[in-house]
């Protein structure tokens, strides 16, 4: 799967297990819908780390904690 695929699908997995919209989590971390859902739906080739950091202070965990999932395993991504 693609990072970008990975990364959408992480967040969607998040967003469930912590029952928050995606409404909900941007208004917690003060970012624009139309960004979180241009994530989601993997409008954008590339997500910047800061992005991601602020994802997560919304899911109150750290950058280890959202790529500490077996999406992120190697020999589950297809990178150039």
């Amino acid at each position: 799967m693609t990072t970008q695929k990975a990364v959408a699908l992480r967040i969607s997995n998040l967003l469930a297990k912590n029952n928050l919209t995606q409404y909900a989590l941007c208004q917690k971390i003060a970012m624009p819908e139309e960004t979180l859902r241009s994530i989601i739906n993997e409008r954008y080739k590339t997500v910047k780390l800061d992005t991601i950091i602020l994802i997560c202070d919304g899911f109150n965990i750290t950058i280890q904690d959202f790529f500490n999932d077996d999406i992120f395993k190697r020999e589950n991504l297809d990178v150039d």
